[in-house]
């Protein structure tokens, strides 16, 4: 195939643990947990009352968000603005001048999200139309609002000119923007992408999953213990919020300006099942899932044997089971010859939109120092994953090895929609 490789040199993070890569590679590190109780769900009547919500007053970065008066902003394009500028930084490259620097048409930037800005409605724009006040509206509110606003303010930032939108797959969105941007890169459309996602925290949002009794009830006096992806106990996911941004860039131009390489995303799919057979608007269909994850390994160029690690969709719900038989069904791997799994879920809760990419970080950044995180709150593995793999290949304290050269990573949205990757070590 005459197509580009892509790599990832730079990246960025804003999550409910920790903000910034060093404080996140920490945290995850350490099985650092970002879920909270929040009074605010408790006075609204939810039936879970806890959720992670980032904290992102002490970034190195927060001068951008004053430098670009983005104080009317909503959560999304703090986050990702926060995450971008990280990212680039981290990559090696430098934020360009406002005024005397020239658009950058090799960048191009696509950020999605799974609910959007509706923060800025719902706090901003309301409560002011409602009373009558439409003119006490600030004139940049309308560039808050439009669903690629992420994207676009961070384009204004760096100047980027290449293509530049947002993507939505509601919990696939952050592995499609990554996909997205592996695929215009590969064709040789841009020498960088900036992809990533983003999610608010709202229970305006949360809403509507509290109404379904999929988030969790049962642990609001213990929050830390709320997230139990692939145990026996877990009793529905807990919500959170944040953004992950990566820099994905040619092989080529990296080797060029000799950028540090994490990694190289060397396998890509997506597809959905089409809300067929046992599949529907809310559960991901075996058949979609297992040809999604069957076609990244291909499209790697790799055998099902060479996967050393998982980096698991896993929230906290039913699905976790079903999740567990389509790997080791397609990797024809059981017992102690599955690969390593854990959930980052477990420990910063289910960003929605945004958890794909804030995975994506977690497993590079596993693959490229050494380790593998711990899976929180999992002593009582379900019964049907015990006889499907070995438990000891879930990740339950934290693992120091070098010897982890491919990671698998997928994600699974309403919709019945399915986005994986190969992740390969460089």
């Amino acid at each position: 195939m005459n197509r580009k490789r892509v790599v990832i040199t730079g990246m960025g993070i804003v999550a409910s643990n920790a903000t910034g890569l060093e404080d996140f590679k920490n945290a995850i590190k350490d099985g650092k947990s970002g879920i909270k109780f929040l009074p605010e769900l408790q006075k609204l009547n939810f039936g879970c009352q806890i959720g992670g919500i980032p904290n992102f007053s002490n970034s190195k970065y927060i001068d951008i968000l004053e430098k670009y008066h983005f104080e009317n902003a909503g959560q999304n394009v703090k986050y990702s603005c926060l995450a971008a500028a990280e990212a680039w930084i981290d990559a090696g490259l430098t934020i360009p001048d406002p005024i005397n620097s020239e658009t950058d048409y090799d960048t191009g930037v696509i950020i999605g999200s799974g609910v959007g800005n509706i923060d800025v409605f719902t706090d901003k724009i309301y409560p002011i139309v409602s009373q009558g006040s439409v003119r006490k509206l600030r004139s940049h509110t309308a560039e808050f609002t439009m669903f690629s606003a992420a994207s676009a303010n961070i384009a204004l930032i760096l100047g980027c000119g290449n293509h530049i939108s947002s993507n939505s797959s509601a919990c696939s969105t952050g592995a499609e923007s990554i996909i997205l941007g592996v695929e215009r890169i590969r064709n040789g459309l841009a020498k960088r992408m900036i992809v990533g996602s983003t999610e608010i925290a709202s229970p305006y949002v949360w809403g509507a999953f509290d109404s379904m009794r999929v988030l969790c009830r049962d642990y609001n006096d213990t929050p830390e213990r709320a997230s139990r992806p692939m145990s026996a106990s877990a009793a529905g996911f807990v919500p959170s919020a944040g953004a992950g941004v990566l820099i994905l860039e040619d092989m080529e131009s990296a080797l060029e300006r000799k950028a540090r390489i994490y990694a190289e995303i060397s396998g890509v799919a997506l597809n959905s099942g089409g809300q067929r057979k046992d599949g529907t608007m809310q559960a991901p269909g075996t058949e979609g899932v297992r040809r999604c994850l069957r076609q990244s390994i291909e499209d790697a160029g790799i055998n099902a044997g060479q996967i050393d690690y998982i980096c698991g969709h896993l929230s906290s719900t039913m699905a976790d089971v079903l999740e567990i038989n389509n790997w080791a069904a397609v990797l024809n791997r059981y017992g102690n010859d599955f690969p390593y799994i854990n959930s980052l879920k477990s420990i910063t809760g289910h960003a929605l939109g945004a958890s794909g990419t804030i995975e994506t970080i977690a497993a590079i950044i596993q693959m490229y120092y050494g380790f593998l995180f711990p899976s929180l709150n999992c002593e009582d593995v379900h019964n049907k994953i015990n006889d499907l793999i070995n438990p000891d290949k879930i990740v339950r304290k934290t693992i120091y090895t070098k010897n982890i050269n491919f990671v698998a990573k997928a994600s699974f949205g309403f919709g019945d929609i399915n986005a994986s990757l190969i992740l390969k070590k460089i």
